[in-house]
């Protein structure tokens, strides 16, 4: 038996659902229910993350255990824990859902290490009281791409939800991968989800929304005691400097996302990590293409809500809804809308700064924006890879050509025009002269510019070989990346075939360019 420090702060402090019935139903002055994970037919480990293992004091040996496998499979529950799913609300879309809730997520415990906590939590165990219409399970294509994504993030250096394993159930679970009325049998899966916490915007929003002004608090007061101490002892002060800090760090977070090409997908009020941690990977993707327009998530075609370009807005938009939801136990209009003015501020000043890193641009100099602006502009005139192209950027030097030095990140190069040439030529001179107000090396430039500026990043047709082949039963892909993207800034010369474009294969391929929430 792995000995773990258990410490059950949430289901200590908070108000628990008094009815133990696992029936789908309205939830209410409760923030959890108990549930007991599914039992599953035949349980496989098919990796585990040996970081997180480590984070929780659970050995390698111990990871190759029964009782491990059972425990992340939902098919044995850790002495003197109660497993429970949490009640909350959101705004999916632009309008307000009501209740929602953990629909197929499952909290096991928490576990105390090295001074940190950890929820330790299951996908896919299984139907919870809020799993309304749905069964409660994940299949083997949407698991694998969390597994990898939320280890990838961390890497990368994105605020990010972990994953300590990847299992098969051994079930059958009927999917409709596009929502198109062509459903099928895929392999079932669980992930087990290890985060500080769980909590989202949506879990104040449920209270808020039915005037259970007294569980708010209870859980503000909680939320601040557990996550945000620094804040020191409540008042109408501390409400305000916490929902400032939660601002700052969804903004933050955000910025990152940009940096690296990362699109969520699905950015509604029950998909907002509360410490701002990307959580939920269901329909995301990573920019190919450099478009601001893009959006990975099919149920968004039309609209583009959650574009790439538009992820700041609702960052924005989501903190709205989260003031609205406090405002009841700070009773104050100015301090908030401070709050939300400021974010507007620090986005403008954050964004700048952040594609000056990724450009090499350490001083400042009043064209900075413009020259950015041109940068985009440019971007956007023909199918240009993200990742490629400002990783390339970073060799950059007076001697060389810029125009040649990127043009293995143009997905036609064949047929781009000489008008296209002469803007990126254009560009490419401005650029080489703003270098001359920067004082230092090109050697030292380039170190900086490729330690924000990623090599590797998990692009939706690298998941989906892997998803592939793991329905073959084949697993090796999903450690490959799983290994390659620990380093996504370095060079790894033996893994350069990953540091390629789309291949024309993906370009409309469901699971690559195509996605849906049950992806």
């Amino acid at each position: 038996m792995m000995k773990l420090h258990i410490k059950d702060t949430f289901t200590k402090e908070l108000p628990a659902d008094s009815n133990l019935e696992n029936a789908r139903r309205q939830v209410t002055e409760a923030v959890f229910s108990y549930v007991n994970p599914k039992k599953t037919k035949k349980p496989e480990v098919i990796h585990v993350s040996p970081e997180m293992a480590s984070e929780l004091n659970i050995s390698e040996e111990e990871t190759k255990s029964e009782f491990f496998k059972n425990m992340v499979t939902g098919n044995e529950v850790h002495p003197n824990t109660k497993p429970y799913s949490m009640c909350y609300g959101g705004h999916q879309f632009g309008n307000w859902a009501g209740q929602l809730g953990d629909g197929r997520a499952i909290n096991l415990f928490e576990v105390e290490h090295n001074t940190k906590n950890w929820k330790v939590q299951l996908k896919g165990a299984g139907e919870t009281p809020y799993s309304r219409t749905a069964d409660g399970l994940a299949v083997l294509r949407s698991s694998v791409r969390e597994y990898l994504c939320s280890e990838a993030m961390f890497h990368l250096g994105v605020p990010t939800t972990r994953a300590l394993s990847l299992s098969l159930s051994g079930d059958m679970v009927l999917r409709d991968v596009l929502y198109d009325g062509n459903q099928a049998y895929e392999k079932g899966a669980i992930v087990s989800r290890i985060s500080p916490s769980f909590l989202r915007f949506g879990n104040f929003e449920i209270f808020a929304a039915r005037k259970d002004v007294k569980n708010l608090k209870v859980l503000v007061d909680y939320t601040i005691k557990h996550h945000f101490s620094h804040l020191g002892e409540t008042s109408i002060e501390n409400y305000i400097a916490f929902f400032k800090e939660v601002s700052e760090r969804t903004l933050d977070m955000i910025i990152d996302w940009q940096r690296v090409g990362f699109v969520h997908g699905v950015m509604n009020t029950d998909n907002m990590s509360i410490l701002g941690l990307t959580i939920d990977f269901g329909p995301y993707g990573w920019l190919e293409g450099f478009d601001y327009g893009w959006t990975p998530n099919t149920t968004d075609i039309q609209h583009k809500r959650y574009r790439y370009g538009n992820q700041p807005n609702m960052g924005l938009w989501n903190l709205y809804q989260l003031a609205n939801a406090l405002y009841p136990i700070i009773e104050e209009v100015a301090p908030l809308n401070a709050i939300l003015e400021q974010y507007k501020i620090d986005f403008e000043i954050k964004s700048l700064q952040m594609m000056k890193s990724k450009l090499g641009l350490f001083s400042s100099d009043e064209n900075d924006v413009e020259l950015v602006q041109n940068l985009e502009d440019t971007l956007q005139l023909v199918e240009t890879d993200m990742t490629i192209f400002f990783r390339n950027l970073s060799n950059f030097s007076d001697e060389n050509s810029g125009f040649d030095l990127i043009k293995n990140s143009f997905y036609d190069l064949e047929n781009i025009s000489d008008d296209v040439k002469n803007k990126w030529n254009n560009w490419f001179k401005k650029y080489a002269e703003r270098l001359q107000f920067d004082r230092i090396s090109s050697e030292e430039r380039k170190e900086k510019m490729d330690a924000v500026n990623p090599k590797y990043v998990l692009r939706n047709y690298m998941s989906q070989m892997a998803i592939d082949e793991a329905d073959k039963g084949n697993y090796t892909l999903i450690d490959e990346l799983f290994q390659l993207l620990k380093n996504p800034y370095a060079e790894q010369p033996e893994n350069e075939k990953w540091f390629a474009k789309r291949p024309e294969w993906a370009r409309n391929k469901v699971g690559c360019s195509m996605l849906s929430c049950s992806s």
